[in-house]
């Protein structure tokens, strides 16, 4: 029987050691930091790089990357264990360093990028030493469609030209370099060859940052950024010309499904607090747990949680077994995101005015969480991408077996 869910005991350790550290380390160290605004920068990164030399020491730095860039060597099943612990934690996924967008980036910059380019750029990151940023999303143009990206690069001898606008741009303004996506041809065979990957270095003369983009859960290092006659060498290629949509679809797809190891954090986050909440509240003659409008939520909430369990892990697999995953993890984003919405929304009607207040964490959990359903592809794309595949699927087969996981059953 080759379905097993047990962990193997190295596995097992390895989570226990991850839940251990977050509760031992990383959230006294948010105790200490409590809020942003009343502690010295000083003292607020000390704690932060504190943590992570912790992180070092304890064999716990960098599970998503290979052993020789300093890594655990970590497959995607069991970085899950490890995301999904981390990310019960505020700063956990950092203090790690497996943190978007970083992530993305180091194995961005693993698959595709040169010799010169990994020792330049991908071993800073590894080493925790840099930040990054990757610059897709445009204002003036649909984020989910990138085949429509203005920002235009144009050859100049051994380098390139770029001008155009870009937003979201998560990370911007703390980065040492940027993975830019732009468009450099004309008349591209398909239109997904039209753009390339380029790699700028931080800060270059013509990238302007114009602001940080005010979101529901504050400022928070999005920034908008103007691009004017910015030169680039022609060795910061990543990438062959016309190859930045591929580029960028491989970056996303495990990146998504790192996305639902943390979500998962959260939502269980939020689940657990419903029921503590549920046993101590006492209203109309018994305690909320024993009614049926509360059971129901909390029922809800458990299904759904399980079934985000499952597509991750299912997802990670084919990921690990190098099959195709693309339709498993884009049906996981679009749940998982989905959930997380739910999940944490009825933890908060659980604990009512409590919930709806800072006085826990449900209420910035919840602004984040709304983020989940846009972010690396809006539901809609997901769904529209999700229904094409099952028709192919029927059409070929006969059958929407193969889109439905390809699973045994």
């Amino acid at each position: 029987m080759a379905i097993d869910f047990t962990l193997s005991p190295e596995l097992e350790d390895l989570r226990l050691r991850v839940r251990d550290f977050i509760q031992t380390v990383v959230k006294p160290g948010e105790t200490k930091i409590g809020d942003r605004d009343e502690i010295e920068r000083g003292e607020y990164l000390k704690i932060l790089i504190g943590m992570r030399q912790e992180a070092r020491a304890a064999g716990l730095w960098l599970p998503h990357m290979p052993a020789e860039w300093g890594g655990m060597g970590l497959g995607h099943v069991d970085l899950a264990m490890v995301q999904a612990e981390a990310a019960k934690s505020y700063y956990g996924p950092w203090v790690l360093n497996c943190q978007a967008p970083d992530e993305g980036n180091m194995h961005t910059l693993l698959h595709w990028g040169t010799p010169e380019q990994k020792e330049k750029y991908l071993r800073p990151l590894c080493d925790g030493v840099a930040m990054s940023c990757f610059a897709m999303t445009e204002p003036e143009v649909a984020g989910s469609d990138p085949t429509l990206i203005r920002t235009r690069a144009v050859e100049d001898g051994d380098d390139w030209v770029v001008d155009g606008h870009k937003w979201f741009i998560s990370n911007a303004r703390r980065a040492s370099f940027a993975i830019l996506i732009a468009r450099t041809e004309d008349r591209p065979d398909v239109p997904q060859a039209a753009n390339t990957g380029f790699i700028v270095d931080l800060p270059s003369p013509g990238w302007n940052r114009v602001r940080e983009v005010e979101t529901m859960h504050g400022g928070t290092g999005h920034s908008e950024i103007r691009i004017e006659k910015l030169r680039i060498p022609g060795k910061n290629m990543l990438g062959g010309r016309g190859q930045g949509h591929r580029l960028g679809q491989y970056r996303l797809g495990p990146a998504r499904l790192a996305h639902c190891m943390r979500w998962i954090a959260q939502a269980e986050t939020a689940l657990d607090m419903m029921v503590a909440r549920s046993l101590e509240r006492f209203s109309h003659g018994s305690l909320l747990a024993e009614k049926q409008g509360i059971q129901w939520m909390i029922a809800d909430s458990t299904m759904e949680l399980y079934q985000a369990k499952l597509m991750v892990l299912h997802a990670a697999y084919r990921i690990d077994r190098k099959l195709d995953f693309v339709s498993e993890v884009s049906m996981a984003k679009h749940f998982v995101a989905n959930a997380l919405n739910r999940i944490i929304d009825r933890s908060i009607q659980v604990h009512g005015a409590l919930g709806y207040s800072t006085d826990t964490p449900l209420a910035h959990m919840y602004q984040h969480a709304r983020w989940a359903r846009f972010a690396d592809g809006a539901d809609e794309i997901h769904q529209m991408r999700i229904a094409q595949r099952t028709i192919a699927a029927w059409t070929r087969g006969g059958s929407t077996r193969a889109a439905t996981g390809d699973l045994p059953i």
